[in-house]
């Protein structure tokens, strides 16, 4: 079974694969980055840091520039609308479930 193969299985253009990997690794690294952040005085539970999930990738995808269906859409300034209302919707989730 190879990486191509598991992304294979799609929504639209998103890789069921790449949420499902990113959302499992996000899971099991709260609690240490829950601790890091805690150093500095800012408390992150588990929820926050899984509704943050997305926003992080979409900001490592700005940076680092890979072509990825999601960053298209949400660069898009002639639409992409729901990428961005999306990604606004996640971030009031981690505030308001403080």
């Amino acid at each position: 079974m190879t990486i191509e193969y598991l992304r294979s299985f799609r929504v639209g253009p998103f890789a069921i694969f790449d949420f499902a990997v990113s959302y499992l690794a996000m899971y099991f690294l709260a609690p240490y980055l829950s601790k890091l952040l805690a150093l500095a005085g800012i408390q992150v539970n588990r929820e926050q840091w899984l509704w943050l999930t997305l926003p992080i990738a979409l900001a490592f995808h700005l940076i680092f520039r890979p072509d990825t269906p999601f960053t298209k859409m949400f660069l898009d300034p002639a639409g992409g609308y729901v990428a961005k209302l999306v990604i606004l919707a996640m971030l009031i989730m981690v505030y308001w479930r403080r």
